[in-house]
């Protein structure tokens, strides 16, 4: 008897409890309901669905591993499961959800003060409003030290002039976490929207994440008070902590995504004729989704130690590189593999494999690239940096 899902092979349920579970089934079924059936034409178009907002606002996703302020404030693996089924959605899609609430609401939530927790978290948290987070600029991307965005005081204000690049949620935010270079080093500013000096304009042209708002902020003589700075974040360790979160979710989300690739392969081979019996019975197909599903089943049992690690406060940052460069990279693997068992088909946007693959190649980019993951990794293998 066949599996309904390729995470069945190894049990995978048997190893969450009950509330996790609860919450996976609750995101699964929003994504099947809200998302599936218009999924395809909203990357075709190149549309981000901001009107989702309050509906994952309504759920408790925004923000939902973090403490007080209208958060869930529910477990780290119950956030990646979460990931899991949204990216099983759409890539899009989860970062939508984890830079809202691992970059935006987390920066806030770490770094800022009382009187910035109690005035963004629960309307990001409701959905009610938006948030983007400001590091990466065009010529600074794996080396966000190097910034060019600055902030000088001038007498109780601060001025910031700069622009950052490659952000999500950049056109939809209400306000972005901006990171800036100052006399006392890297700070972190709240730049609402409609701050005068200020502003955000999509990237078009596309070929990954078009159903997500990717943009590029201007900063021109943006005068913010004193207020605006976030008090307790100083250097580049406070964005760079914000960032680990935010991988924390990609290393379950890439999973998902693979696990959809993964079925609709399996769906699509059970039914697909050729010589006179489904391709499903090949010795060649049967390789290609076994291989498929152990890659999945490893990368699985993976992003739930690294939770388990995160819930008991013993995540290390080198073990998140561990998941992302893995999770992401062979969910690349598997998305082509499955996109080959689709044959021509696979290249329509009627199935999901291609758009996947196309997202994760982002998705392998952003938040750190599978390089800088690599000497990450070596680095805490070896003990000598290769990067400074």
């Amino acid at each position: 008897m066949a599996l309904d899902d390729a995470s069945a092979l190894i049990d995978f349920d048997s190893l969450i409890d009950e509330e996790e579970r609860m919450i996976q089934r609750t995101v699964r079924t929003f994504v099947d309901k809200a998302v599936r059936p218009h999924i395809a034409d909203w990357f075709e178009e190149g549309v981000a669905p901001r009107e989702l907002a309050s509906e994952l606002g309504a759920m408790g996703l925004f923000g939902m591993h973090l403490e007080g302020y209208g958060c869930a404030g529910t477990n780290a693996v119950s956030y990646g499961l979460a990931c899991l089924e949204l990216e099983a959605g759409d890539s899009g899609l989860r970062s939508f959800v984890s830079v809202q609430g691992s970059l935006s609401m987390y920066s806030i939530w770490r770094w800022g003060s009382e009187e910035q927790k109690s005035e963004w978290l629960p309307r990001l948290a409701s959905g009610e409003a938006i948030g983007c987070f400001g590091l990466t600029e065009a010529d600074f991307g794996s080396n966000p030290g190097g910034m060019r965005t600055t902030a000088r005081r001038d007498g109780s204000d601060w001025v910031l002039n700069g622009s950052k690049m490659w952000i999500t949620n950049g056109s939809l935010a209400d306000v972005a976490t901006v990171w800036a270079r100052t006399d006392d080093g890297i700070r972190g500013f709240l730049v609402p929207r409609g701050t005068a000096g200020f502003s955000a304009h999509d990237i078009h042209h596309k070929l990954s994440l078009r159903a997500s708002a990717t943009s590029e902020l201007s900063l021109q003589d943006v005068r913010l008070p004193a207020s605006a700075i976030l008090p307790d974040g100083r250097g580049l360790s406070a964005p760079l902590s914000c960032l680990d979160e935010a991988r924390f979710g990609i290393v379950w989300g890439a999973m998902g995504a693979a696990r959809d690739c993964l079925n609709t392969a399996l769906a699509y081979a059970g039914e697909r004729v050729q010589f006179d019996r489904p391709i499903a019975g090949f010795q060649l197909t049967q390789a290609k989704l076994a291989d498929a599903a152990v890659e999945l089943s490893k990368g699985l049992l993976l992003a739930l130690h690294l939770g388990r690690l995160k819930d008991e406060g013993r995540l290390r940052p080198e073990q998140v590189s561990v998941g992302k460069l893995n999770n992401v990279r062979e969910a690349i693997a598997i998305a082509r593999a499955c996109r080959t068992v689709l044959g021509a088909a696979g290249i329509t946007t009627e199935y999901a494999a291609l758009r996947h693959a196309n997202n994760l190649e982002s998705v392998l980019t952003y938040e750190g690239t599978g390089e800088v993951h690599q000497l990450a990794i070596g680095q805490a293998l070896t003990g000598i940096s290769a990067y400074r």
